[in-house]
């Protein structure tokens, strides 16, 4: 199976909703779009908050940043994830597809066997020039 991971975003919804309609902004919309191009049999939403997070899942608005907590709880985090992540897929013969940041990803590809990270180095204003370019749209701006 292919699967894509993406991160969520400080921008979101002010009331409760699917997981992949919480998150707004030009990098989470042009990562989802990205993702959904790709034709994966999954996509899944990394949260700083809730971890790991199908597109369907409803949700309530949070402000929680995991690129702001200790190593420790971070590990704590991957942790739970990666529990979630092996009930759902194989995580030593599926590819995943990684479109999160290295917080979100660091203690999660030691456990899994293949993997790719298309967005790897890229700032976050380049991330959205890469998705509006892969995706053949105008430029998205932050």
């Amino acid at each position: 199976m292919r699967i894509v991971l993406i991160p969520c975003v400080a921008e979101k919804r002010e009331t409760p909703a699917m997981a992949k309609d919480m998150y707004i902004g030009p990098l989470f919309e042009g990562a989802y779009r990205y993702a959904r191009s790709l034709n994966p049999d999954k996509i899944f939403i990394l949260s700083g908050k809730y971890g790991l997070l199908e597109e369907t899942d409803m949700i309530e608005p949070y402000d929680e940043n995991l690129n702001i907590k200790p190593t420790d709880e971070i590990k704590k985090w991957a942790k739970n994830v990666l529990a979630k992540l092996s009930q759902k897929t194989d995580l030593q013969k599926d590819e995943f597809i990684f479109l999160a940041g290295n917080k979100y990803r660091k203690f999660l590809l030691e456990s899994i066997r293949h993997s790719s990270i298309p967005i790897k180095g890229l700032t976050l204003e380049q991330q959205i020039t890469f998705y509006s370019r892969k995706l053949d749209l105008p430029p998205l701006h932050a």
